[in-house]
């Protein structure tokens, strides 16, 4: 068993939980992140480039998954709405983004059901499982299929990791996916500038 993505999730979470006396981000310089081609939940192609400019805050995960991935997007997104209640101006400079791990079930219709339950602004990617494969591979996402024998479906199992990048593309924290809406908020309004 290969362990090195393991210990890359490992060493992500900890960097979060970093406390440092300047206000550098816990991922400056971490190599997460890069160019990605997928499909939006209308069916538009979309790559990096269209979200130049923005910070982009991403989750990875799958429509079909029955506890953590809306568990965590409901999270995540009442904390933005908070931040849009708060500070609507920075909520503004912030794309929030889903990107599926399960391209065979989560085609754009589907996708388009899902992101509208959690917030208008939320964005769902998907795209060929070999675009998938090379984008969760750059943004250090782990996922895999998980067939039960009998079963008429399957899980996904996936690293569970939302991250926010600058508008130059490049890392800058660990979001706390978990967190009440207020810390969540918060933690988006300490790096959104």
């Amino acid at each position: 068993m290969n362990f090195r993505p393991f210990l890359l999730a490992a060493a992500l979470s900890l960097s979060a939980c970093t406390v440092s006396g300047t206000d550098e981000p816990p991922l400056a310089g971490a190599r997460i992140g890069g160019p990605f081609s997928l499909v939006n939940q209308d069916g538009r192609a979309v790559t990096d480039r269209d979200y130049a400019g923005r910070y982009r805050l991403m989750y990875f995960g799958y429509a079909y998954c029955p506890d953590v991935c809306p568990v965590d997007l409901q999270k995540l997104m009442a904390g933005y709405a908070q931040l849009e209640k708060t500070e609507p101006s920075v909520a503004a400079k912030v794309a929030p983004i889903f990107v599926s791990v399960d391209p065979e079930r989560d085609k754009p219709a589907t996708l388009k059901q899902y992101v509208s339950a959690f917030h208008p602004k939320l964005t769902g990617l998907t795209g060929t499982p070999e675009q998938i494969a090379a984008t969760a591979k750059a943004y250090a996402i782990i996922y895999s299929k998980e067939e039960q024998p009998g079963a008429s479906g399957y899980l996904m199992n996936h690293s569970r990791l939302a991250y926010l990048f600058g508008p130059d593309g490049k890392p800058i924290a660990l979001i706390p996916h978990d967190g009440t809406p207020e810390a969540i908020a918060t933690e988006l309004k300490r790096w959104v500038r």
